[in-house]
């Protein structure tokens, strides 16, 4: 009877795949730095803070 090689293990497609999830995780880490480091300021709602402060008594 011959014996039957079966690899088990597909070398080169698992570094292809390790590869496009490190970039992935790569790109996700730049998106997040860059939003992170962005200087627009998102709008506040100041407007409806101020008019939810009772006015009439300043200690409450």
């Amino acid at each position: 009877m011959k014996a039957i090689s079966l690899p088990l293990v597909n070398w080169g497609m698992g570094t292809i795949l390790i590869g496009v999830f490190a970039l992935v995780c790569i790109g996700l880490v730049l998106v997040i730095y860059n939003m992170s480091r962005s200087t627009e300021v998102a709008p506040s709602d100041e407007v409806n803070e101020q008019d939810d402060v009772d006015t009439e008594n300043p200690m409450l």
